[in-house]
């Protein structure tokens, strides 16, 4: 019986270093997951989408709201010329499936796709959640970014 109470105790000091770990992934310092060279040619067109499903907490609302009125408030040309796309898109419908396997969506996210005369690429940024109490930060982040994806730069 010792034994299996020493078994038991280890399995549970396990579980909790296990615990721990994926806690301290989930609290890392921000980063972007992209397919994105440093630099690109002239750039064609940026997508930026807001992937989410049918139910959304506040936080994921708010990452989308932002997005969007972000782009309509600071690229309106580059809107209306086809350049820049903003959309949100139910990752949970079937007519997204092609776009939500093309960006490789996993959830509730905003990803950046970037097509040149190279190709698409296209960037997950994870940044934009440590910023949604804070309107005129997240705008002025989301701004910088895709004004870089506009011209070119990728870094």
């Amino acid at each position: 019986m010792p034994n299996l109470q020493c078994i038991f105790a280890g399995i549970i000091i396990f579980c909790t270093l296990i615990g721990f770990g994926v806690a301290a992934g989930c609290t890392s310092p921000a980063s972007t997951s992209s397919s994105v060279p440093a630099t690109a040619g002239p750039v064609e067109k940026v997508e930026v989408y807001h992937f989410h499903a049918t139910q959304q907490c506040i936080s994921c609302i708010a990452v989308g709201d932002l997005a969007e009125k972000t782009v309509n408030e600071n690229f309106k040309d580059e809107l209306a010329s086809g350049r820049l796309v903003f959309a949100h898109v139910n990752g949970q419908l079937p007519e997204n499936n092609e776009l939500v396997s093309k960006y490789g969506a996993t959830g509730s996210s905003l990803w950046i796709g970037v097509y040149d005369a190279n190709g698409f690429y296209k960037e997950e940024d994870i940044r934009v959640w440590y910023l949604i109490n804070n309107k005129e930060a997240y705008s002025t982040y989301l701004s910088g970014i895709i004004s870089k994806r506009l011209n070119g730069d990728l870094s």
